[in-house]
């Protein structure tokens, strides 16, 4: 048997540190773990947690190379994240001014996701998940 338990951390490479900061925490609703400076890097690193345990690590260099995204490259194609209501979701971005796209139904699990874009236009997902502490009896 397999002693992995799950994920950890998702960490993602930043172009404009302030921006991302302000993206993850003031808006997507991350807490601040732990931030760092590098100096011997010239790198910030900002640990955050979601309530439900899940992490994610940003970090900033210097000059980070662009990710290649169009057509898709191969490794890691979007980071997903947990809503309950994704046209809730979909509505509190307006507020922000942060587009989606429109609302489609996964074809396998019939659940409802969108896609969006943070700062470095790193392509992230809103998933409707339903589970005992969102449902009603």
């Amino acid at each position: 048997m397999s002693p992995i338990l799950g994920f950890h951390h998702i960490a993602i490479i930043v172009s404009d540190y302030t921006k991302s900061k302000h993206f993850y925490v003031n808006i997507l609703g991350c807490r601040i773990l732990a931030e760092t400076y590098r100096a011997e890097r010239q790198s910030y690193k900002l640990d955050l947690a979601f309530p439900d345990g899940s992490q994610i690590e940003l970090f900033s260099f210097p000059t980070p190379p662009p990710r290649p995204s169009t057509p898709e490259s191969c490794g890691l194609r979007h980071l997903a994240f947990k809503v309950a209501d994704v046209q809730s979701a979909v509505d509190y971005l307006a507020d922000f001014d942060i587009a989606c796209e429109p609302i489609r139904i996964d074809e396998i699990t019939q659940k409802r996701f969108t896609f969006f874009q943070d700062p470095d236009n790193l392509p992230l997902e809103f998933y409707e998940v339903v589970s005992s502490a969102f449902s009603t009896p």
